[in-house]
């Protein structure tokens, strides 16, 4: 008979206030790397054991794969409870498992058996990474996975308009034109941003210089070379296929051999002289 008794001890539901679940969500997910910790703060009634708040565990030790309730911790919870909740009962405790799954480890089930070893009182489990949550009570003498959690809605039974917001304006200018609105509302950029922005504005001129010296530095050791690249020139004769002023007579030089522009200062001052045996005048 006794046996019977204690594994009724869950078969009524649990029911989770849906703002306790919302902040142990947002607790772990604080946290994707180690595992966190709150007890859970509610009361028992007709079988139902029902999860009204959440205290975090601060100061906790905290692992990739475990975690662990310190005195400092103890100390946290209790002043909270003693201050916000005098009323109520710590009915379980959470905690997260970031990337590995839901269920209650050895050292997870040790924790259970030592410090809330009460028949009512559940672990509550959530993995952040899959947003996988669960629930474990104490079925008998085993620690089971709850089959049904019941979140409730702690405003639920409202009526519809009786909040006494009005709908967000999300383009009131307050009076300001448009332009003022925007230039009012465009977010400013952050140190980081604007770091980034002067680097890159920083290399592109940069870049720029090099170009520009490097081009002077090709004109004025190889000018042919950067007018051929510049003015489209018949690859025959070297003449310029546009109207080009100032262009020497019979084009530029093509050749390998070609360093400046033809003219008539750079013909050589001693011209060959005739072949032997050709006849010259008297």
């Amino acid at each position: 008979m006794k046996r019977k008794a204690a594994e009724k001890a869950h078969t009524g539901d649990l029911q989770m206030n849906g703002e306790a679940a919302r902040q142990i969500r947002q607790h772990a997910r604080a946290s994707l790397k180690a595992e966190v910790c709150g007890v859970l703060i509610g009361n028992e009634d007709e079988g139902v054991t029902s999860v009204d708040a959440c205290i975090p565990g601060a100061n906790a030790v905290q692992g990739g794969s475990h975690v662990t309730f310190t005195q400092d911790t103890w100390e946290h919870i209790y002043r909270i409870k003693d201050h916000d909740y005098p009323e109520a009962r710590i009915v379980g405790w959470y905690h997260s498992h970031p990337g590995f799954g839901v269920f209650l480890s050895d050292h997870d089930t040790f924790i259970h058996k030592n410090f809330f070893s009460s028949p009512r009182q559940v672990a509550w489990v959530y993995d952040p990474h899959s947003d996988e949550e669960g629930c474990f009570g104490w079925v008998g003498e085993r620690l089971e996975r709850l089959p049904r959690v019941v979140l409730v809605d702690g405003k639920g039974g409202e009526r519809a308009g009786e909040t006494g917001k009005p709908e967000p304006l999300l383009f009131d200018t307050g009076g300001e034109s448009a332009s003022e609105f925007a230039l009012s509302a465009a977010p400013e950029a952050s140190p980081s941003e604007v770091k980034a922005m002067l680097n890159a504005a920083g290399a592109i001129l940069s870049y720029l210089c090099v170009l520009v010296i490097g081009f002077f530095i090709c004109w004025f050791l190889f000018p042919s070379q950067v007018v051929r690249i510049l003015v489209p020139v018949d690859p025959r004769t070297g003449a310029p296929l546009l109207n080009v002023p100032g262009w020497p007579e019979g084009g530029i030089p093509m050749g390998p051999n070609a360093g400046a522009l033809s003219s008539p200062s750079a013909q050589p001052n001693n011209p060959t002289p005739p072949p032997q045996g050709a006849k010259g005048k008297p």
